[in-house]
């Protein structure tokens, strides 16, 4: 059966923050133009907002600037931010640092991002967005001039030998003149189109942080809406970055989270477990007891800041959102720097399609980037995640050194490391952690988490994780790195399993599990491990998160 295609001006991939305003402005400037501009937006997810996870803390500038009005439309930002705090954990005790002036959160409201997506695309749909909930973008296309063209949805109704099974059907091209790539963090086509026009010749290697968060429902008179919570130091030690957040919304609900950088060196480390240590700690469990735990997620994050951006436009396309990196670490968000650069893409958009070539560039979505405020925010934060390379407390003194005597503009610009799965120990060279068992009341294990995801695969479908070679994982993964996927993953999709004697040691792949965080997309040693969407509506579906 062949495909289908459908033609529009821009096709967006990804309904997240970045990819919904894109579509939201260019459809402004249509309007006002009086131009016809048709906008189509592809979301893997069941539903807008499925796979939307974050903290989260949003500043409104970029909300403001792309619909002045959202309070009187209902947008769901209903709690402002108050009372910030930010802790230096020991195992037994918290001690409250200044506040630096990035994390200062006044004018800033606490929300669901999920929930703010969903209403950012009826406001798409309102303005004459096409949005297309369920389907998997999994191709890129091109045309004879090797200019992108355009995305094929992924065919529905493959069985796990690959054949097609009863209910098959094709996928869909969708044609463009210009296509927007808003993934988010790791995007798989984003992968492909770094490779195939070299858009990372000139930056630095990504460097990303995986967050495991979970929603609870709290004691109403331990909630106080609107406090905000950071921390650093415990459980981790000194040499791994990461901090976690406490975020009080509303219906008395709190959003509990932890953010570990995935450039960590002990093999034996578990992000997801380390978030369960943290609730144990003086001053968090008094404020779970008595709650209950309603949501569970995880999402992989850019953190590698302006050096590590690639190149943004190319012919046919461009890359919008935490898809190029878009996210201020000290700030801790990215929702506004996503809405932004998917505003400037579509400034820039919007101008190239007024020209005759087919398939343009949008060159001018750097240009108005440099000149952004966006620009500036970035660059005077640009040292910061790096400099956690030389250990917490190097880190904490050069942060403030940038911070507070340069005001974010010194003289030098720190590099990262080097990539993220480059940087474990072997596993004779690092100490094996014991993490306690979970209690089930406060703290869990991660099969039951996962449940909280409502995440859901169709079983008779080929597997979206595979491995470029299954010897790897035994010869590489287990002899020298005891299996470290199997601690990473946040979803227990990979374990080791032997034969009842214990011999004959294969890594097994329970894909069905998978939160869509890529964690292992980014942190296998060899990569070895290969994700790939999987049929759209698949993964989790985030409530409130």
């Amino acid at each position: 059966m062949e495909r289908e295609s459908m033609e529009f001006d821009v096709v967006i991939v990804g309904a997240g923050p970045a990819g919904l305003a894109a579509a939201i402005r260019l459809r402004q400037l249509a309007l006002a133009a009086g131009r016809e501009v048709s906008v189509c937006v592809l979301e893997k997810g069941s539903e807008v907002g499925a796979h939307i996870l974050s903290g989260a803390v949003i500043e409104t500038r970029a909300l403001d600037e792309l619909l002045p009005d959202w309070k009187a439309k209902g947008a769901p930002l209903n709690v402002p931010a108050k009372d910030d705090r930010f802790l230096f954990l020991t195992e037994k005790g918290a001690y409250r640092l200044p506040t630096p002036p990035q994390m200062h959160n006044e004018g800033n409201y606490v929300v669901s991002l999920a929930n703010v997506c969903r209403w950012l695309g009826e406001q798409a749909e309102a303005l004459g967005v096409e949005v297309f909930p369920g389907f998997a973008a999994a191709e890129v296309l091109y045309d004879e001039d090797g200019r992108v063209k355009g995305v094929a949805t992924g065919d529905m109704g493959i069985t796990k030998a690959g054949e097609e099974g009863p209910n098959h059907q094709p996928g869909m091209e969708l044609h463009a003149r210009l296509t927007l790539f808003g993934e988010g963090c790791r995007g798989s086509l984003t992968r492909t189109l770094f490779d195939r026009f070299d858009l990372r010749k000139d930056c630095q290697p990504q460097t990303y942080g995986l967050g495991v968060k979970e929603l609870w429902e709290i004691d109403p008179k331990k909630h106080e809406a609107g406090r905000i919570v950071h921390t650093i130091g415990w459980p981790l030690d000194r040499r791994t970055y990461g901090g976690s957040w406490l975020y009080h919304f509303e219906d008395n609900l709190v959003s509990v989270g932890f953010v570990v950088g995935l450039d960590y060196e002990n093999p034996y480390l578990s992000p997801f477990e380390e978030m369960q240590r943290l609730k144990t700690h003086p001053t968090m469990r008094p404020l779970f007891e008595g709650g209950r735990r309603v949501a569970y997620g995880a999402r992989a994050l850019s953190e590698g800041g302006l050096q590590s951006m690639p190149k943004l436009a190319f012919k046919g396309g461009a890359i919008v959102g935490d898809a190029a990196g878009f996210l201020n670490v000290p700030k801790i968000k990215g929702t506004h720097a996503a809405m932004k650069s998917g505003m400037l893409a579509a400034e820039a958009a919007f101008e190239a399609l007024a020209g005759d070539e087919e398939r343009p560039e949008p060159v001018l979505y750097p240009k108005l980037f440099k000149e952004s405020w966006l620009y500036e925010e970035l660059h005077g934060v640009r040292n910061v995640r790096p400099a956690f390379k030389y250990g917490l407390f190097p880190a904490l003194a050069l942060n403030a050194a940038d911070t507070f005597l340069f005001r974010g503009k010194a003289p030098w610009t720190l590099k990262h490391h080097g990539p993220d799965n480059a940087t474990l120990k072997k596993a004779g060279e690092a100490a094996p952690i014991a993490y306690p068992k979970p209690d089930g009341v406060l703290t869990f294990d991660r099969l039951s988490s996962v449940f909280l995801s409502n995440a859901n695969h169709e079983e008779d479908q080929p597997a979206h994780l595979t491995l470029k070679d299954p010897k790897v994982a035994i010869d590489v993964n287990l002899a020298l790195y005891d299996s470290p996927e199997s601690r990473y993953c946040p979803a227990a999709v990979y374990e080791i399993v032997r034969d009842e004697g214990g011999g004959n040691p294969r890594l097994q792949i329970n894909a069905q599990n998978c939160v869509h965080c890529k964690t292992c997309d980014i942190k296998d040693p060899t990569q070895n491990i290969v994700w790939k969407v999987p049929e759209g509506g698949g993964g989790p579906n985030y409530p409130n998160m």
